[in-house]
Formats: structure tokens, C-alpha cells, sequence
């Protein structure tokens, strides 16, 4: 009886560790992420410290979940900071990272022009498959 609980509770455990709790939110969705660091150009507007738990109980959570909740968390903070780019300053360690947040001038480039298509003479109608 022992045994069986212990192995529901290590499941239990397992499939947590693998669960992204961290959501992008809308702001943080137009935030670049400059995974080469490169951010020449850009005006630095601060720093970002950000934590997630890389550890539930005893079991260590999966390292590039840790890493994207990570990079979540940075994006919608900078969101908030009226930043464009990110650029991470180290690599994760024990569930924190610090990122640089930079004006890059990305938002009016992210925003493309929304021109309509000519019209068809025969009706028909074309629309983009992705903005």
C-alpha cells in the first residue's frame, strides 16, 4: 500500500515538473528576444531579474521549462519597462536568470502596414494565411 502511494506521489511529482506555469501576456507577446546578445543600436532601459521554482520536492523540473518561464517572465516585464528586446545576461542558475531590456525601435517594424489586396473580378478574395 506504501509503495503504490509513493508511486502516485512521484507521477504526481514528475508530470508537475514538466507543467509551464508562466503564460506570455499580450504585451510580452511584441517583446524580440536577442538570443545572440547582439543589441547594438539599441538604448538600454535597465535590467530584469526573474525566478521561477526549478525544483518540485526532491525532483529537479525540466531545464528548458525552466528556461522558457524564464525568458516569459523577462519578456512581459519588459513589456511594462516600454522595452522591445531582451537579451539574457548569463545563463539560468538555481530557477533565476537576469536579462538586459533595450528600445530597439522593433514595435513600429513589428507592426507591418495592413493594405488591402486588389480587387478580383471575379469576386474573389485573398486574405494573409499569417501577420
Amino acid at each position: 500500500m506504501k509503495t503504490t502511494r509513493n508511486i502516485l506521489l512521484s507521477a504526481l511529482l514528475a508530470a508537475l515538473g514538466a507543467c509551464t506555469w508562466v503564460k506570455l501576456d499580450e504585451p510580452g507577446k511584441a517583446v524580440h528576444v536577442a538570443y545572440d546578445g547582439r543589441v547594438d543600436g539599441c538604448r538600454a532601459l535597465g535590467e530584469i531579474g526573474v525566478s521561477v521554482k526549478d525544483r518540485v520536492g526532491p525532483y529537479e523540473r525540466n531545464s528548458l521549462k525552466v528556461k522558457d518561464e524564464l525568458e516569459t517572465l523577462a519578456r512581459n516585464e519588459a513589456a511594462s519597462m516600454q522595452a522591445d528586446t531582451i537579451a539574457a545576461k548569463g545563463e539560468p542558475h538555481d530557477g533565476e536568470q537576469r536579462f538586459g531590456a533595450y528600445a530597439c525601435g522593433r514595435r513600429a517594424a513589428a507592426a507591418p502596414s495592413r493594405q488591402q489586396p486588389p480587387a478580383s473580378k471575379d469576386g474573389a478574395e485573398t486574405y494573409p494565411v499569417k501577420d
